[in-house]
């Protein structure tokens, strides 16, 4: 028979944390071992509300000694973005396509700054897909995986809280009929979850016990945690055949807050049973279940019962859990509607539930890896201490064989060295050779540049209305003389280079006047002689605006030489 496995299970609550030991049965059950709860009672304006859960968290593994167990916890809902979208049906192979697609378009955050899972709903069948997303910023995800690590404990499973609860009332309500609505009323948010069939819908509405603790610490102008004791102690939700008169007006005045912010929940739930039934075409609930820890207040369960006109009970999560024998029965009874989570996130390590979300963190994902690597590690690094030894002795045998090789060689290579000799001096000679006849032969290829470069300034001359009158090489943009003034030039210049070409011309007067001296620029663009700006042809093109007194019209082209001449 297989050892009873260990499941250890947290509730990161907005309030309340819950963390719970589980064993397996036999037959795959769930025996529950011991459990705790503990209340992070902190205004939920306080920015240090991690620092608190941090504390409860360690006192509860303390006191459970879960110490440096693996963990599957859920997150709470407010901190997670969930969305539920419909697909055409569609290839397996263009499923997981569309919906990274969907999810780029629904998060709204980078996908590379969030950490997100999905889950098919529907999909065997039917005209649709259903697919439910969930996201959370992953910085976030890392602040709240490092809380957990930081108490002893490794991460194995992320979960949504919801989707947590959803898994413990299908483990443990799966023979109901029709559609149920299970309202999770926490410390921030409540949660709605429609479920009927194999379909599920959540929606969460930013109303909760934590909200009406504010407002009673504002009208009594005490703290929150004292308020939070007072609501607690006073709180009442009153229905309607109740007399609302109250010997303490404190008290009712309590009660007043309390069925005020029931009565918006109310409104909420109602607006959501309309949208799940028009909108997600689904059917009007059968039935409610409540949990949270506002939802044992007192006469909330009246309340809605006597508002939807349905049978409303609270969940149960350990229908179809075992109860260890030293697990106090009557406190367990009192805190169940706050262990559906955890029951949820215990199924996920027996058996495959309906929603199998993991937003395990990047770095959690790479740690897991390599420890399912690690044996193969040492394997390997096993076999590298017996390579080097083996290579060892092996370099040693092909070292003596060498060194008597190179030996050998060295007795043949002598005769070789003398002819290398040799080789570099004749290689010498033909380098000083080479060095005395290049300027002769770059003589004799500049006897042709000049004839060719007219040539392919002819060559792409355009044919009519233009023709060249002048050309004049230049230096540095300025024209060169000849004769006695060029002479005088060099003497006090030194050595002068070719760079550059000034060419003048006419052209007649035509339809395109002017415009046929760009063309001829257009043309000299693609020439191998010249480096010409084709963006820039204000530089290299100097003419006149023809007008109706003249037959032709001077041009100028200044235009530089891709390789200068030097002057002899």
């Amino acid at each position: 028979m297989a050892k009873p496995r260990r499941i250890i299970a947290l509730n990161l609550g907005s309030q309340t944390i819950g963390l719970a030991e589980f064993r397996t049965e036999p037959r795959g059950g769930l025996v529950l071992q011991k459990y705790g709860l503990r209340e992070a009672l902190i205004d939920p304006a306080n920015p240090k509300l991690d620092e608190a859960e941090v504390a409860c968290l360690s006192e509860l593994i303390a006191e459970l000694e879960v110490q440096h167990c693996e963990v599957n916890y859920a997150i709470a809902p407010q901190s997670v973005f969930a969305r539920f979208v419909k697909l055409p049906a569609l290839e397996k192979e263009k499923i997981q396509q569309i919906i990274a697609f969907e999810a780029q378009q629904n998060v709204p955050f980078p996908m590379d700054e969030v950490v997100w899972d999905y889950q098919l709903i529907r999909g065997a069948g039917a005209e649709q897909i259903e697919v439910a997303l969930v996201a959370i910023k992953a910085d976030l995800l890392n602040d709240i995986n490092k809380a957990v690590e930081e108490a002893t404990l490794k991460t194995a499973i992320v979960d949504v809280a919801t989707m947590a609860l959803y898994n413990a009332f299908r483990y443990n309500y799966d023979g109901l009929d029709g559609c149920s609505l299970l309202v999770d009323i926490g410390a921030r948010t409540s949660n709605l979850l429609f479920i009927e069939s194999q379909r599920v819908f959540s929606r969460s509405i930013p109303i909760g016990g934590s909200s009406v603790t504010a407002v009673i610490a504002r009208e009594f102008g005490e703290p929150f945690a004292e308020a939070d004791f007072r609501k607690k102690r006073d709180g009442i939700v009153r229905v309607e055949c109740e007399d609302r008169e109250s010997a303490d007006p404190e008290t009712g005045r309590i009660s007043e807050l309390m069925r005020s912010a029931i009565t918006r929940l109310y409104a909420e739930v109602v607006r959501s049973i309309s949208h799940y039934c028009g909108q997600q075409h689904g059917n009007t609930p059968q039935r409610i279940f409540l949990c949270g820890g506002t939802a044992v207040a007192r006469f909330v369960r009246e309340f809605f019962r006597e508002k939807l006109q349905l049978p409303v009970e609270f969940l149960n999560p350990f229908q179809n859990v075992t109860i260890a024998p030293g697990v106090p029965i009557e406190e367990l009874s009192r805190s169940a509607h706050l262990l559906g989570e955890v029951v949820g996130l215990a199924l996920r390590s027996i058996r495959d539930c309906p929603m199998s979300f993991n937003l395990r963190p990047v770095t959690v994902t790479k740690r897991r890896a390599l420890e399912r690597r690690r044996p193969f590690f040492v394997m390997a690094a096993a076999a590298i201490v017996l390579a080097v030894f083996g290579w060892g002795f092996y370099y040693a045998h092909a070292a003596r064989i060498i060194r008597a090789g190179m030996e050998k060689i060295t007795t043949i290579n002598k005769p070789m060295r003398a002819a290398e000799e040799e080789i570099d001096k004749v290689r010498q000679q033909a380098g000083i050779l080479d060095t005395v006849s290049l300027p002769l032969v770059t003589a004799i290829n500049d006897r042709f540049f000049w004839v060719q470069l007219l040539e392919d300034l002819n060559a792409r001359l355009p044919k009519d209305d233009i023709w060249i009158t002048q050309l004049a090489p230049t230096s540095g943009g300025q024209p060169l003389g000849f004769d006695d003034e060029l002479e005088s030039t060099t003497k006090s210049s030194g050595p002068l280079v070719i760079d550059g070409l000034s060419l003048r011309g006419l052209y007649l007067y035509n339809p395109k006047q002017q415009e046929v001296v760009v063309d001829y620029f257009r043309n000299l663009v693609g020439s191998s002689f010249f480096k010409i700006d084709p963006n820039n042809q204000a530089r290299a093109i100097k003419s006149t605006i023809p007008d109706n007194a003249e037959w032709a019209f001077p041009y100028e082209l200044a235009l530089d030489l891709k390789t200068p001449v030097k002057l002899p």
